[in-house]
């Protein structure tokens, strides 16, 4: 009988926070994906909105909006796999980086994290260091063609919703990626160390 624990792969953004919920099979370390979710928030684009409501209240409500819904994807889950973002190149991007490592921040919290980075899921993902957002969608779906992918019809054919797939094929690449670490190599083994249930 195979044993498994809960896991969750997490890619943050300040518009799209990937991520995927699965169960890992500790002695194969198999991925079997449950759930597949991108959180998301948006900008007002009324400028009379937009003149009435400061945008640092702004990104204070979708921090809030991305804290909550990632507080409620993690319940239950055993370790979290992150793609930790790197530095940014301008102010705007240091703000999605900013609220990205608060949401992340408040998910080490409560449960241990492994940490990848965005190289190692790409490596993981599809095996190119500079893989693009289509080639991670494309190797990512082909690993896992029974997961429950965003997709939509175009001219008769399905095809993955490039718009939230990216952020999914992410998340799940940076568990991937996390279970070469080192870190969790160490975690793994006391899970199984503990005695199968009769």
């Amino acid at each position: 009988m195979s044993r498994t624990i809960d896991i969750i792969g997490l890619d943050p953004s300040l518009s799209n926070f990937g991520s995927v919920t699965a169960r890992l099979d500790i002695d194969t370390l198999e991925i079997l994906v449950e759930a597949m979710t991108v959180v998301t928030t948006e900008a007002e684009k009324d400028k009379a909105k937009r003149k009435v409501v400061r945008k640092n209240s702004e990104d204070l409500d979708r921090a809030a909006t991305l804290h909550d819904g990632v507080t409620e994807l993690v319940k239950g889950r055993v370790i979290a796999f992150v793609e930790v973002p790197v530095g940014s190149q301008s102010a705007r991007a240091m703000v999605s980086y900013g609220v990205s490592l608060g949401v992340l921040a408040a998910v080490r919290a409560r449960l241990p994290m492994i940490q990848v980075t965005p190289t190692e899921v790409k490596l993981a993902g599809c095996g190119i260091k500079t893989a693009t957002k289509e080639e991670m969608i494309e190797a990512m779906v082909d690993k896992y063609p029974n997961a429950p992918w965003p997709m939509q019809v175009v001219k008769g054919v399905r095809k993955p919703i490039a718009s939230k797939c990216e952020h999914i094929a992410d998340a799940l690449a940076a568990i991937e990626a996390g279970i070469k670490t080192d870190e969790f190599r160490g975690m793994i083994n006391m899970f199984r160390a503990i005695p199968k249930a009769a």
